[in-house]
């Protein structure tokens, strides 16, 4: 049996209101979030992409069909690409998720699956793009969850829930956490 391809996205196109600037680039213990992000799907991926942003630490893809979807519109963007690419599968994190499992992929497969609670946390076939895309084309709910529901996705209960860092007080509260490792 083949091992199946995976390709990692971190899904970094909000414009953190809530934050009140970008959030990409806040640090926790001298990193910026994107770079843990892209350093910890390097650790589980066989190639690593970021969507929704114009400059990352690898390379960069537009959200699909265009702008401003929301984290569909960087997966979309990130299935399209992977399955240029002969991926088999894209696993999605967000650029403020912290301090998750190691093993995501493991803890996901099979695909498709996505973290309880959060699914921008997910593991994703390339060949479900078509069914996103038919999504984004109706005049209906777009989001993750009802992207996941279309395609029999998984709900799956992570061994550790990664901190979700939207404000400042999240972060605040990411890094004493992060001191205590």
């Amino acid at each position: 049996m083949i091992a199946a391809r995976v390709m990692g996205v971190v899904l970094a196109g909000g414009t953190s209101r809530r934050f009140g600037s970008d959030k990409a680039l806040a640090e926790i213990g001298g990193r910026s979030l994107i770079a843990r992000a892209v350093a910890n799907l390097e650790r589980q991926c066989d190639a690593v992409i970021v969507a929704g942003r114009a400059e990352a630490p690898v390379a960069v893809v537009p959200d699909h069909p265009a702008p401003g979807l929301g984290p569909l519109g960087g997966l979309c963007g990130a299935l399209h690409h992977a399955a240029g690419h002969g991926f088999d599968a894209v696993l999605s994190i967000p650029v403020d998720a912290f301090d998750g499992p190691v093993d995501l992929i493991a803890e996901l497969s099979p695909a498709p699956a996505y973290a309880e609670g959060a699914p921008v946390i997910g593991l994703w076939p390339v060949a479900a793009r078509g069914a996103l895309d038919a999504l984004l084309a109706e005049d209906t709910v777009h989001s993750l969850r009802a992207f996941a529901l279309r395609i029999g996705a998984r709900a799956v209960r992570l061994s550790r829930q990664p901190f979700n860092i939207n404000t400042p007080a999240d972060l605040i509260a990411a890094k004493e956490h992060a001191h205590g490792l």
